[in-house]
């Protein structure tokens, strides 16, 4: 059954608080991660930034079966029993004292996140047009920014009082927004009817297009990732408090709210959506290099500027793009396959973030790590620009239905 205009707005409407729930939940906890185990515990950066990556990719490298089964059982269901588990790895982390236990924690918040990660990404696919898509996506960067801003606020606020405070209220987060999902997202269908289990891998198999794009996004999740591990630790070396965790998410955030609709737009009239993705990635990158330089956390306030810029240009189209690619007959197994640049780029940027923030204090060379995260993003954007000579990117338009 074909779902109407009406259950599509619904289901729009709920996934943007589904995604506002979500992004202030985990934005809540997770920068203040790194900070609390290697200030307050007294562990090694890179120990830290190992558990990051291992949760990274646990979780996107698992995402891939979270849309397979998606395109089988629906995406609804799928959301709800992975946001529970997200719930309790939050819980667990209050607990978590020691190297094992913070391992563990992680990795329940990664089955979690691998459960609802794609299924919530194909849903927006179906329930939107190829016209309205950028669009939405840029909508849901503003909200997800909105999130990434209050999230680490209340985080940081909550931490005065105890980290365990900090991570009943992420889980509380993650629990109401089971309630939403149960409640208000429609039962969307992404995939076509009675499909074997394999289908949808063994289109992406032979689309060697979406492959490409899925190995080079990679470069773009290792350098945005910087915003969890290598951005929080040198925001506190330079400003020496942990208030100034919350301030680069507050100021990325206000730039979101004024200037991801207005400037997306703006490229949308010069730019096609892939050299839209080859810029945004450029000043990302440039953005991190320019850290190499700095030695107040005022002039870190000016590199994180100009690297929000590059990611208001690249969060929402590097969405676009992939979402122009993915064969409408099996959105949550394309979707799951693309999780695969977030799997291996994060979860390279999370432990190689962490392993050259110590290594640089060891060398006593404190741009070591920004040179690197800008070599890697001027690379991929190279690609990527090199790609778009040779492929003409069509959206593909999904027919939704319902269960």
């Amino acid at each position: 059954m074909t779902l109407s205009a009406q259950e599509r707005r619904r289901g729009l409407i709920a996934l943007l608080i589904i995604i506002f729930l979500m992004f202030c939940g985990f934005f809540m906890v997770v920068p203040l991660v790194t900070v609390h185990y290697v200030d307050n515990l007294g562990f090694a950066a890179a120990a830290v930034g190992l558990a990051l990556a291992m949760r990274q990719l646990v979780q996107q490298g698992s995402t891939l079966f979270g849309g397979m089964l998606a395109d089988r059982f629906g995406v609804r269901r799928l959301i709800g029993i992975g946001v529970l588990i997200r719930a309790l790895g939050f819980i667990s982390l209050a607990w978590a004292t020691t190297p094992v236990l913070l391992f563990w924690a992680m990795l329940l918040s990664a089955v979690g996140g691998a459960l609802f990660d794609a299924p919530s990404r194909a849903a927006i696919a179906a329930l939107t047009t190829s016209e309205e898509r950028a669009r939405f996506y840029s909508i849901t960067s503003v909200i997800s920014s909105v999130a990434m801003s209050i999230g680490p606020l209340l985080g940081a606020l909550l931490l005065r009082l105890d980290f365990g405070m900090v991570c009943f209220a992420a889980a509380a987060c993650f629990l109401l927004t089971f309630l939403v999902t149960w409640l208000f997202l429609p039962a969307v269908q992404v995939a076509a009817e009675q499909q074997e289990f394999s289908y949808g891998l063994r289109l992406v198999a032979r689309d060697r297009p979406f492959i490409l794009l899925t190995a080079l996004l990679m470069g773009y999740w290792f350098m945005w990732v910087q915003l969890m591990i290598s951005l929080p630790l040198v925001a506190v070396e330079l400003s020496g408090s942990n208030d100034s965790i919350g301030l680069i998410y507050t100021l990325n955030a206000g730039l979101t709210i004024a200037l991801q609709y207005p400037l997306l737009r703006l490229a949308e009239r010069w730019l096609r959506p892939l050299p839209i993705l080859v810029l945004g990635l450029t000043f990302m990158a440039l953005g991190l290099g320019v850290i190499a330089l700095v030695q107040s956390f005022p002039a870190l306030l000016i590199c994180i500027v100009l690297f929000a810029i590059g990611v208001l240009l690249a969060a929402p189209t590097q969405q676009t793009v992939t979402a122009a690619l993915a064969d409408p007959r099996a959105l949550g197994t394309y979707f799951g396959v693309s999780s695969m640049a977030l799997a291996f780029g994060g979860g390279i940027g999370n432990f190689v973030g962490g392993w050259l923030f110590d290594l640089a204090r060891l060398l006593n060379w404190p741009a070591l790590p920004w040179i690197i995260f800008c070599t890697a993003g001027l690379i991929c954007a190279a690609g990527l620009s090199l790609m778009g000579m040779r492929k003409r990117f069509v959206a593909r338009e999904p027919v939704v239905h319902s269960r």
